[in-house]
C-alpha cells in the first residue's frame, strides 16, 4: 500500500512516525510505502508562539528539521502539493512531481492568522496581566478582552471559569462583540453589534481559514475539508482521509486534536494493510493546557460526548505545561 501524507505538522509527523513503526516489517518487504510531502523542511512547535509575544521563549527553540523528527523509512520531500487529482489517486506538486498513492492523509493544517487552540485568546490574556504587574505598570494598563458570542468562551463550562477569573482581576470584558472594522487611525475597533473599543495595543484575531491549496482545489468551504466524525475520511471518499486543522469537525484547532486523531488512524490504516479493515473510531478526544498566569494553569479534557470542566489554576499544572514544552519534540515522533 502506498501511503501518502500531505502536510508535515504535528499531525502528519506523529501519524507517519507511528505508521512506520506499526508496519515496519511491511515497509522493509516493500507491501508498504509512507511519503510525506510538506511545504517546508522545518517543523514549529506553535503553541510556542504563546510564550514568544511575552519574551519567554525565543524563535530558535520552537524549530527542528522536519526530517530529522521522522523515522527511518520514511520518505520525505519539502515540495507542497498544488493539485489533488483524487480522482485518479494522485497529487501534483509545486516542484511538477506526481505522486500516485492508494491511501492519502491529508494534514495541510490551517492559515498563521487565527488563534488555533480556542483557550488561546484567554491564555494571553491571563499572561499580559501578570506581564504587566511584574513590570509595575499593571496600574496604567487596562486589559479589555472581547468574545462574538454571549459568554466569554464558546465552551460554557470554560467560560464559567474564566469569568470570575476575570473579575477578580479587574479584567473588563464585552461579550457579543464581533469585530467589523480596525479604525488604526483614531484607535479604535468597531463592532457588528454597534459598539466600539479603544485600544493602545490591540491583539486581534482574524476569521479562521483553512490552506489555500485546500480552497483552490474546490476540497471544502474556506479551505475545510468536510469529514466524518469518527473514521476521519473525508466525506465521499474511502481513501481520503483528514487530520488536525485541515477538517470541518466541530472541535478545537489545536494539537492535541491531531495527535488523537493521528493515533487513532495510523491504529487504522495499519489494520487495513495488515488485515483490510479499520480496528476504532476517533471519539473527539481533546486536551487543552490553558495558562492562567505567568505560573498557574489548568487544563480542559473533553470529548464528542462530554464537555469540559476546568478545575482552579495550580503551579503544579503551569510546571506540567512547561515540561511538556520540552517534550513535545518526543511527543512528535510519537513517543508519547
Amino acid at each position: 500500500m502506498r501511503i501518502l501524507i500531505v502536510g508535515g505538522g504535528m499531525g502528519g509527523t506523529i501519524l507517519a512516525n507511528n505508521l512506520a513503526r506499526r508496519l515496519a516489517a511491511e515497509l522493509r518487504s516493500g507491501k508498504a510505502r509512507i511519503t510525506m510531502l510538506s511545504a517546508s523542511d522545518k517543523h514549529m512547535y506553535q503553541p510556542g508562539l504563546l510564550y514568544l509575544a511575552v519574551g519567554r521563549a525565543t524563535p530558535d527553540e520552537l524549530y527542528r528539521d522536519q526530517r530529522g523528527l521522522l523515522e527511518p523509512g520514511i520518505e520525505f520531500h519539502a515540495d507542497p502539493v498544488e493539485e489533488f487529482q483524487l480522482d485518479k489517486n494522485q497529487v501534483k506538486t509545486k516542484g511538477g512531481k506526481v505522486h500516485a498513492y492508494d491511501t492519502i492523509v491529508i494534514a495541510t493544517g490551517s492559515r498563521p492568522v487565527p488563534h488555533k487552540c480556542p483557550m488561546a485568546p484567554l491564555e494571553i490574556t491571563f499572561m499580559l496581566y501578570d506581564y504587566f504587574k511584574d513590570r509595575g505598570i499593571l496600574d496604567k494598563t487596562k486589559i479589555h478582552y472581547t468574545y462574538p458570542i454571549g459568554r466569554t468562551h464558546s465552551l460554557e463550562n470554560v467560560a464559567k471559569w474564566a469569568t470570575p477569573e476575570m473579575d477578580r482581576l479587574g479584567i473588563t470584558y464585552e461579550t457579543l462583540f464581533n469585530m467589523k472594522e480596525v479604525d488604526g487611525a483614531k484607535k479604535v475597533v468597531r463592532s457588528e453589534e454597534g459598539t466600539e473599543a479603544a485600544f493602545d495595543l490591540l491583539i486581534a484575531i482574524p476569521a479562521h481559514r483553512g490552506m489555500e491549496v485546500i480552497e483552490k482545489n474546490g476540497l471544502g468551504q474556506r479551505g475545510f475539508i468536510p469529514t466524518h466524525r469518527h473514521r476521519l475520511n473525508m466525506e465521499g471518499r474511502e481513501n481520503v482521509f483528514v487530520l488536525g486543522d485541515t477538517t470541518n469537525l466541530p472541535i478545537s484547532k489545536a494539537g492535541s486534536t491531531a495527535h488523537f486523531e493521528a493515533e487513532a488512524l495510523a491504529e487504522n490504516i495499519a489494520a487495513m494493510v495488515k488485515m483490510g479493515t479499520p480496528v476504532r473510531d476517533y471519539d473527539g478526544k481533546v486536551f487543552c493546557f490553558i495558562e492562567a498566569g505567568k505560573d498557574r494553569a489548568t487544563y480542559a479534557m473533553f470529548n464528542y460526548l462530554n464537555p469540559p470542566d476546568p478545575k482552579a489554576p495550580t503551579r503544579a499544572v503551569h510546571w506540567f505545561k512547561m515540561a511538556y514544552n520540552k517534550l513535545y519534540w518526543a511527543s512528535a515522533r510519537g513517543l508519547l
